[in-house]
C-alpha cells in the first residue's frame, strides 16, 4: 500500500477538532468497530483521549473515508506541541490495528477562554 502525507489541520486547545481520513484501500469495511487512543507519544502511560465508532468519534463515511473528531473536553487537556494516535479494528478477533500513525500538531490559540 502506497503511503503519503498531507498537511492538516492544527489541533487549537480548547476547541473541538474534526479531520477526514482518505486511504487507498479499503480500510473501513461497513459494519467495522474502531478504537483509537491519544497520546503525548507512543511510549506514553496516560491516554489524553479515546475515540471510538461506538462514540461517533470515529465515523465511516465510505470503505476509504473516515470522519474523525475530537470534543473540545478531551482538546483542553493536550499539550502544545504535538499528540499521535493509531487506530484499531475491533469487530475482529484478534483486534487488528490497521497500520498508520497520525501525528497531529497541537497549538494554542490565541482567542480562548470563551464558552
Amino acid at each position: 500500500m502506497t503511503r503519503s502525507l498531507t498537511d492538516g489541520p492544527a489541533i487549537l486547545v480548547g476547541y473541538a477538532y474534526r479531520l477526514q481520513i482518505e486511504t487507498e484501500g479499503p480500510l473501513f469495511p461497513e459494519g467495522c468497530v474502531l478504537q483509537a487512543q491519544i497520546r503525548v507519544k507512543p511510549s506514553a502511560e496516560g491516554i489524553l483521549a479515546e475515540l471510538s465508532s461506538a462514540d461517533g468519534s470515529l465515523r465511516r463515511l465510505s470503505d476509504h473515508l473516515l470522519e474523525l473528531t475530537i470534543p473540545a473536553t478531551a482538546t483542553a487537556g493536550m499539550p502544545v506541541g504535538h499528540v499521535v494516535l493509531d487506530m484499531v479494528r475491533r469487530d475482529v478477533t484478534p483486534a487488528l490495528p490497521l497500520g498508520f500513525v497520525l501525528e497531529l500538531p497541537v497549538m494554542l490559540p490565541v482567542t480562548r477562554g470563551l464558552s
